[in-house]
Parts: structure tokens; C-alpha cells; sequence
């Protein structure tokens, strides 16, 4: 009968080769080649040992004790480095023999096994083949090689790192007339698990089932780690759910206490394999939130049940925008655990990466559980929710929805958090793009209430609400009382201040404030005169609007589309539709784009007055660009959609998303 390893090594091919020849074909030794999702077989029971039970090896610096004395195994080793063939070793070993006096004819083979591993871990692998070759000779005192030798050879062989030598441990084996046992195939699997050969693995692990030998636990703990090795979690846990089936049936040879343990080793080892496949899924996956996903809902199926570090490893691991919803899965299972602890630093990272994805509501009720269930937020929680905050107010300063900037006010002040200036101004803004008078001077007297100073930007925002609103006279006031205090006016107060003035009609204030702003080393732009000519067109003031133009013009400072587009409709009112054709080529020449209502304006107004103006000069109409989508509803009385953060658009929509809806109104309301 062929042995079982005649498959390890090349010569087999040739014997296999030839047995076809003069015998009818017959089932090889090994079974087939098993896929990654291969279920073990119920191990089958054998009359015979199938582990050989040897003494502990002497470590190194003790005496191992032999027939005729005590043996310093250390120095045996030390010896033996440098030999390469049987003699030498025969030699060395008759020399220490002789030094040692006490007349043994041979060493303890249990101190060769020591020596032989010990070569393996220093990496002396032909001093260890060479010891073999000496014990062949049966220079042993138990004789010559055995089974735990040549394991002992082959564990050398795994330390070395060498294992194209693999074959040559096991035809030695085989020519001298010396059966595997199961340790023999676990030390192949796990050199096979290191090289990455999993189907190798495999082929073994089917081997020893054939071959009637019973697996042990360091068998399966090596088939799981070359599921490790491969990736696949799914396997991995099939595996784990086969042998708790067998466990559960008695048919895992071997004390049920032991067993216990080494189950717990087995569910961490899953743990651990299913851990990295997720990993791998976080990094590199095409879908790593559906692939991430079916591993969690595997794990639960097979009832392995990670604890609150493998959950937190994996959160750290969500780095990127589209892993949200694994970390919010994360989290909702670590805060579900019986005591529902989780680390702050792991809350932080969750409050970081739901802002990156502009999922601030999911931020917030992390922050709020932070305050409820704890862990107490620190100083870096507190900063990152802040700019999640801050970034809603933005968002809501740049389309003027001053209502709901409002309620994020409260809300920030329910959760113990301290709005300051940049957040009251971000509202004070929002109420004067909404030309929300009283509301803007509501939001200005509640700050001053906190405790606040208002700055340059308060007084600016006021100022405008109030310009907007036509409250010249107030506005006036405001722009004393920031002077008195000391708050020094910027570009954009004096801008206000010019416009104010022109709506009130005066004109001869505001040279004086161009003047005064000319004295203050702030220098007047076209945004200062855009407003000016903005505030003319407001009061019908068309006549002014051109002059202030020429002013411009006298100054170099160049116009912009907004200064042509303001001056066209100024110039239309005054019944000037022939200079506002010229202002509209002008601009076009200059290679400013004007919005399509500029074109509209000069169009319609040259056929109202019968101009005799080619308007087929003016070219095509300019593309209409999609206008943001105005929309009433409970959080505002009207805004903007269209250049809000893309979770902040839902709240226009009227079916599109109720469950944000849901949760938004949960931390807004």
C-alpha cells in the first residue's frame, strides 16, 4: 500500500505514472482539490493513537538527563551549527561525549529533538538535516528516526523559512518506512497556510480524514487561518457552524472541557477572519457597504457575536464618505450591547466621518447620546459638532432661511452648547439676505443678551436688514451708536452707509462718505459702487444710476456683470433704451456674460419704444440658468433649495424623504 505522503513529492508523479500502467485506475490517496466553502467531514474514530505522546524537550541552558548522566543540550547545539554532514555530527557529538567523561555511548534522543528545533529557529538547516542523518544511523540512545524526529525536521523546516525542503523531510519519511501522523499533516498545513497555498491546505486537511487519523483542534485552527489567509469570512463561519454541529452531536473526539476552550479560540479566530474580509471590503471593495453588510448579517446567522473592540477596530477603519452607514451599523450595535459602553475617542471619529458625509443630523444624535448615555464629550467633541453646526448655518446664511437658522440657535443652546459671534452673525445674515427687519433686530438684541459683543459683521448685518427694510433713520442711528463704541466700519458698512444715503436722496452724503471712507485708507470698489448704482435703481433713480457709472469709470475701477446688469434695467426705467442696448454690447465685447434677463430687458424694451435698433445684433439669447427652487414650508417662510448641502435639499422636497424629515425635525423642532 502506497503511503500517504507519496503525493508530497516529485517522485510520486513517476510511481503514480507507472502503477497506471499495469493496474486498473484507482481513487488517489488525496481527495480532491476543495473550494474555500469546503464542510469537514465527520472525523472518523480510529482503534489506534493517532497523536505520539512525547516528554517536554529540555530547554536551552538545562541538562537534559541521559543513561549515564546529565547533558548540556545548549552546548550540544552550540556544537552542532556549523556541521553539514553525518560524520561531522558523529564526530562533535564523540568529542562532547569523551569531554563530558562518564562513558554514555550515545546522547538522549530527546536532546537531538531539541537540538534538531533549535537549529530550525537559528535558521542552520543543513546541521539539522545532518542530525538527522546521524540518528538514521542509529546513534540515538532509543534507537533511530521516528515519527516525532522528522516532525521535529519539519518544524525546522517551517522556522527556517525554507521550504522548498519540504519534499525532501517527507520522501525521507517515506524511504524509511515512517506513517505521518496528524502532527506531520497540521505542521504541512500551517507551512502551506504560510505560502498561501490554500488549496494545498485543503488536499491535506481531506488526507488526514482518509487516512483515518482524527483531526485535532490544532488541525481545525489551521484550516481557519488559511480561510484568514484566503479572505473569506463566509467560508470561515461555515466552518465554525460544521464543527459546533459535530460538537454538539459528541463527534469531536476528546474531553469536553478542552473542547469548551478551544471553541472560544475557534469564535475569536472567525471573529478575526471575518474582521479582516470587512477591513479588506473598507479599503479596497467595489461595494464596500453591501459587501461589509452581508459579512455582519453572516456573522449574526452563525451566531458569533464580536465584541465592542472588533466593532470599534471596524469604525476606525470607515474613513471615507461612503461608509456612513456601516459606522452608523457599528455604532447602533455597540450602544445595543448590554452596557452599551463605547469609547469617546470612537464617538468622535463617528461625529468626524458623518460630517464628511454631510450626514450632520446622524452627528448630532451621536452628540446627543454623548450627553444622554455618555461617554461626557470632550473638548474635541465639542469642536467637531460645532463645525457641523456651523456649516448648516452657512448654508442657511447663503440662501437667507433665517428661521431655521434660528431654531439651530436653539437647539445648540438646549445641548449645552455656546453659540458665539460667528454663529449669532451667520443668523443676523441670514435675516438680512431675507430682508428680515425685525427679525434681524431681534437675533441683534439676543446676542447682546448672551453676553456678546457685537463686531464690524453684526453691525454690517443690522445695518443692511435695516437698509432693506427703508428704516434709513434707524439705520443711521445703528451706524452712530457702532461709531461711538468703538467698532471700526469696513468696506461693507460703508457700502451699506452709500446706500442708505441714496435711498434717503441725498446725494451730497454720499460723496461725503466716499470721502470719509477715502480718510479711513478703505478704498472704494465695485462692489461699493454696484450697491450704489443698486440703491438708485431701487428709487427709480435711473439718471443717477448713469452718472455714478461715469464716476466709476473716472476712478478705474472696472465694472462687472452685476454693474451692467444693474445700470441696463436703471437705464430702461429712465426711458433710455437705446443707451441700454449700448451698455449690453458693451459688456459683450468685453467678454462679460449677463444673465438672459439682461437680454430680455434690453430686447423688450427697444420693441416698447420702437427703436430702430437691429436686435438681431444682440446675438442669441444666453442659456437660461436653472434658478434655485423657491419653497415654503414649516422651517422657514420661503428659501432656497439649490446650493445647500445635498442633505439639507430634502427639506424641500415634499415626498422625497420622510424619514429625514423625520430626524431632522427630531434635533430642529
Amino acid at each position: 500500500m502506497a503511503s500517504p505522503l507519496a503525493v508530497f513529492h516529485p517522485a510520486s508523479a513517476t510511481a503514480a505514472a507507472a502503477a497506471r500502467r499495469h493496474h486498473p485506475p484507482r481513487p488517489p490517496p488525496l481527495h480532491l482539490h476543495l473550494p474555500l466553502h469546503h464542510q469537514p467531514s465527520s472525523p472518523r474514530r480510529s482503534s489506534r493513537s493517532a497523536v505520539l505522546t512525547v516528554a517536554p524537550a529540555a530547554a536551552c541552558g538545562r541538562r537534559a538527563r541521559g543513561a549515564g548522566g546529565g547533558v548540556d543540550v545548549a552546548a550540544v547545539g552550540a556544537a552542532l551549527r556549523d556541521a553539514r554532514t553525518a560524520d561531522e555530527v558523529e564526530t562533535l557529538v564523540k568529542g562532547f561525549l569523551d569531554d563530558g567523561g562518564g562513558g554514555e555511548e550515545h546522547l538522549p534522543l530527546q536532546v537531538y529533538t531539541s537540538v534538531i528545533r533549535g537549529l530550525g529557529k537559528e535558521r542552520r538547516l543543513d546541521a539539522a538535516f545532518a542530525v538527522v542523518e546521524h540518528l538514521k544511523r542509529g546513534s540515538g540512545s532509543g534507537g533511530g528516526v521516528n515519527q516525532f524526529v522528522y516532525n521535529c525536521l519539519l518544524g525546522a523546516v517551517k522556522n527556517s523559512g525554507e521550504f522548498g525542503r519540504i519534499h525532501d523531510v517527507l520522501a525521507d519519511m517515506e524511504a524509511q518506512g515512517i506513517p505521518p501522523n496528524v502532527v506531520t499533516f497540521n505542521t504541512l498545513m500551517s507551512i502551506y497556510v504560510e505560502q498561501g497555498k490554500i488549496d494545498e491546505v485543503f488536499r491535506v486537511f481531506d488526507t488526514i480524514e482518509g487516512s483515518g487519523l482524527v483531526p485535532t483542534a490544532a488541525t481545525y485552527s489551521t484550516v481557519m487561518s488559511s480561510y484568514k489567509k484566503a479572505g473569506d469570512a463566509f467560508a470561515a463561519l461555515k466552518f465554525l457552524t460544521k464543527l459546533r454541529e459535530m460538537y454538539n452531536k459528541g463527534e469531536l473526539a476528546g474531553n469536553r472541557e478542552d473542547w469548551d476552550r478551544e471553541f472560544v479560540k475557534f469564535e475569536k479566530l472567525t471573529v478575526r477572519v471575518c474582521y479582516m474580509a470587512m477591513r479588506r471590503s473598507l479599503v479596497g471593495g467595489e461595494n464596500p457597504v453591501g459587501e461589509v453588510l452581508k459579512v455582519l448579517l453572516g456573522m449574526d446567522e452563525a451566531g458569533v457575536k464580536p465584541d465592542r473592540r472588533d466593532y470599534e477596530r471596524l469604525v476606525w477603519a470607515c474613513t471615507g464618505e461612503e461608509h456612513y452607514t456601516i459606522a452608523k451599523e457599528l455604532y447602533q450595535r455597540i450602544r445595543e450591547r448590554g452596557d452599551g459602553v463605547i469609547s469617546l475617542s470612537v464617538c468622535n471619529h463617528l461625529i468626524w466621518l458623518m460630517g464628511k458625509a454631510k450626514k450632520w443630523w446622524a452627528a448630532l444624535e451621536i452628540y446627543e447620546d454623548l450627553l444622554d448615555k455618555g461617554p461626557k464629550p470632550n473638548n474635541l467633541s465639542y469642536e467637531l459638532i460645532m463645525s457641523h453646526f456651523n456649516i448648516l448655518l452657512n448654508a442657511a446664511k447663503r440662501r437667507g432661511i433665517w428661521r431655521w437658522g434660528v431654531r439651530l440657535l436653539d437647539k445648540m443652546q438646549q445641548k449645552g452648547l455656546k453659540p458665539g459671534s460667528r454663529e449669532w452673525n451667520a443668523v443676523l445674515l441670514a435675516c438680512s439676505r431675507a430682508a428680515e427687519t425685525s427679525a434681524a433686530v431681534d437675533i441683534f438684541k439676543r446676542m447682546i443678551d448672551q453676553g456678546l459683543t457685537p463686531d464690524v459683521v453684526s453691525y454690517g448685518a443690522l445695518l443692511s436688514a435695516l437698509e432693506k427694510g427703508k428704516l434709513y433713520d434707524e439705520a443711521l442711528r445703528v451706524w452712530e451708536h457702532m461709531c461711538k463704541v468703538g467698532v471700526k466700519p469696513n468696506l461693507h458698512a460703508y457700502t451699506i452707509l452709500v446706500s442708505i444715503y441714496i435711498g434717503k436722496g441725498n446725494h451730497a452724503m454720499v460723496d461725503s462718505v466716499l470721502r470719509g471712507m477715502l480718510s479711513a485708507k478703505v478704498e472704494p470698489t465695485v462692489v461699493t459702487f454696484n450697491a450704489i448704482i443698486s440703491a438708485c435703481v431701487r428709487n427709480n433713480k435711473g439718471g443717477s444710476a448713469f452718472e455714478w457709472f461715469h464716476r466709476m469709470k473716472v476712478q478705474n475701477i472696472e465694472p462687472n456683470e452685476i454693474t451692467y446688469q444693474m445700470l441696463i434695467e436703471a437705464l430702461v426705467q429712465d426711458g433710455k433704451p437705446r443707451l441700454a442696448y449700448e451698455m449690453y454690447m458693451r459688456a459683450c465685447n468685453q467678454g462679460l456674460e449677463l444673465p438672459a434677463k439682461s437680454y430680455d430687458t434690453v430686447m423688450e424694451a427697444c420693441q416698447d419704444y420702437g427703436s430702430l435698433i437691429d436686435l438681431n445684433s444682440l446675438g442669441p439669447r444666453p442659456v437660461k440658468k436653472v434658478e434655485p427652487i423657491r419653497i415654503e414650508n414649516k422651517f422657514s417662510s420661503s428659501y432656497y433649495v439649490g446650493d445647500l448641502p445635498s442633505s439639507t435639499k430634502h427639506f424641500g422636497s415634499t415626498g422625497t424623504s420622510n424619514l429625514y424629515r423625520y430626524r431632522t425635525e427630531r434635533w430642529i423642532m
